[in-house]
């Protein structure tokens, strides 16, 4: 009888029912929504954007060496940079504001691609005897890993519905490779070919990636769109490239020194 008697005061399940509809009804509650969607879209968004966006392109920045190779100790050291210390962008999810960003997760994907070419190259050439011995199995990780895309978020419902591997695990776990390596070169458990044949084939790789990329922006300027918005895309990504490479290409100068000043 209470029961009966509160449904009947209160109006009981219509009376809910009335309720939402005068508010979902009201002009009021529409015009605030709005406000809130654009504050949204005015506030938070350009403002986390303006916080995060940063194109690192320090000229000077060198690994935490320690000793084994100077470009191996740079390499993990870029990947830690953009991973952990800069925040990995290019697999933010549409609710934060970086993923809005373009010019970033261009440039920090270039930057390891390059590396991934770097890693390559160890694992080809300089990490094994004459190119002829046992694979490195460290170098031979942080190749596969550096190759992981770069937009790949905790979830991938194309994929599966379930958690899976981020892009920032797989690079975190080739900066592991990379210093365990180093680590290992430096207690004599590793190979580090300083042969000429070695450097020049290595320079012969950066070579023909950079003119692939330098294509691209030819291609670029002599074909401009005044709609095209993938330009600057193509010149963040090549950026992260050339700067990646000026710095391994600096530190290998130094690895390879000996070899140098004898030719």
């Amino acid at each position: 009888m209470i029961e009966d008697d509160y449904l009947y005061k209160k109006g009981g399940v219509a009376g809910f029912g009335a309720r939402l509809k005068a508010i979902f009804g009201s002009g009021k509650f529409w015009a605030r929504s709005l406000g809130v969607i654009v504050l949204v879209a005015v506030i938070y968004y350009p403002a986390g954007m303006a916080i995060v966006h940063h194109i690192d392109d320090n000229p000077d920045f060198s690994g935490n060496y320690q000793g084994g190779s100077h470009a191996v100790s740079t390499a993990a050291g870029l990947i830690d940079r953009e991973v952990n210390q800069n925040r990995w962008t290019a697999n933010d999810p549409f609710f934060l504001p970086s993923a809005a960003l373009d010019n970033m997760p261009n440039f920090q994907t270039g930057i390891v691609y390059a590396l991934s070419r770097f890693a390559i190259e160890l694992s080809d050439q300089i990490g094994r005897t004459r190119g002829s011995s046992q694979v490195d199995p460290d170098l031979d990780d942080a190749a596969g890993l550096l190759k992981f895309r770069g937009d790949k978020w905790v979830f991938d419902p194309g994929v599966s519905l379930l958690p899976g591997v981020t892009s920032e695990q797989q690079y975190r776990q080739a900066i592991r490779s990379l210093e365990s390596y180093n680590a290992r070169l430096m207690n004599g458990e590793a190979v580090f070919e300083r042969r000429a044949d070695n450097l020049q084939e290595t320079l012969n790789r950066f070579a023909n990636d950079l003119g692939s990329a330098s294509a691209l922006i030819d291609d670029k300027v002599e074909n401009p769109s005044i709609f095209d918005r993938t330009a600057d895309d193509v010149f963040y990504a090549t950026k992260g490239r050339l700067y990646a490479y000026s710095l391994i290409l600096r530190d290998l100068g130094t690895d390879f020194e000996q070899i140098i000043n004898e030719r």
